[in-house]
C-alpha cells in the first residue's frame, strides 16, 4: 500500500514537472528533481530509488550519515538544511553538493575539512531573497562579495545559488523572489569571478516548484508531494 502511494505520488510530481518544463520551454532533463527525504524511513527511500531517482536531500547530518551506509552508493546525496561548522567534517567527502553555506566562516571549515579528505567540495550561496528574519542566508545584495571572498579558498568550488522562498499558499506570490535570485546569478556570472560558476540554482518545492522552474530553477527540493508529511516526532 506504501509502496503504491509513493509510486503515485512520484509520477504526479514528475507530470508536475514536466508541464512547468514545457510551459517555460526548457528541457526536461535540464531540472535535477532532489527527493528530500527527512525524517523518511531507508524503506521509502528504497521505492523511490528503484524508480530511477538517484539525487536524494536530507537536512540534518546525523540523519544523512545513518542512511547513507543503508542506501546504495549510486546515489548523489545533497545536504540541503543549515550546517553548523562543527558538523562539517562528518559529511565533505560523502555530499554531492552543499546548499547551504551563507558564511565565509562556514566556506573556509568547509575547506580545511575538505582538505584532509583530499576532496574538492561544490556548494552553493544560500540567500535570503525575502529577508526573513526566521531564516538562513546571506541578504541579496550581500551574495556577491560572499562569493567573491569564498572563491579565494582552493578547494571549495561555488556552483551557483540556493533560496527558500516563503511558505505562501499562493506559489505565484514566490515568481518575484525566483526572478530575483535568478537575476543575481546572471550578475555573479557576469563578473567572471575564478572559481564561481553560476549554473546551478537551486529553488523551489512542494508548493511552488512550477514557478520556480518557470524562473530559471535547475534544482527543485521537494519532499511532501513526494514522501507525504513529515514526521517530527522521531
Amino acid at each position: 500500500m506504501r509502496e503504491q502511494e509513493l509510486k503515485e505520488n512520484l509520477t504526479n510530481v514528475e507530470a508536475r514537472v514536466a508541464e512547468a518544463c514545457k510551459r517555460a520551454n526548457r528541457k526536461r532533463e535540464d531540472v535535477t528533481l532532489i527527493a528530500v527525504s527527512k525524517t523518511k524511513p531507508v524503506s521509502d527511500l528504497q521505492v523511490i530509488y528503484n524508480q530511477g531517482i538517484r539525487v536524494f536531500g536530507e537536512n540534518k547530518v546525523q540523519e544523512l550519515t545513518g542512511k547513507i551506509p543503508e542506501m546504495p552508493e549510486d546515489i548523489d546525496w545533497h545536504l540541503i538544511g543549515h550546517l553548523q561548522r562543527n558538523k562539517v567534517k562528518y559529511i565533505v567527502d560523502k555530499v554531492k553538493l552543499i546548499h547551504s553555506v551563507d558564511s565565509y566562516r562556514l566556506a573556509e571549515e568547509i575547506n580545511i575539512q575538505a582538505k584532509k579528505k583530499g576532496v574538492i567540495v561544490p556548494i552553493l550561496i544560500e540567500v535570503n531573497a525575502a529577508n526573513e528574519a526566521t531564516k538562513f542566508g546571506v541578504k541579496l545584495e550581500e551574495a556577491k562579495q560572499l562569493c567573491e571572498e569564498i572563491s579565494t579558498l582552493d578547494v571549495v568550488h561555488i556552483m551557483g545559488l540556493m533560496t527558500i522562498a516563503p511558505n505562501v499558499v499562493v506559489p505565484e506570490e514566490n515568481r518575484g523572489i525566483f526572478h530575483k535570485i535568478k537575476e543575481l546569478s546572471v550578475d555573479i556570472a557576469n563578473e567572471n569571478i575564478d572559481n564561481v560558476d553560476m549554473r546551478i540554482l537551486s529553488m523551489g518545492m512542494t508548493n511552488d516548484f512550477e514557478v520556480a522552474i518557470e524562473e530559471g530553477a535547475t534544482h527543485i527540493r521537494v519532499g511532501t508531494a513526494i514522501f507525504g508529511e513529515r514526521n517530527y516526532s522521531i
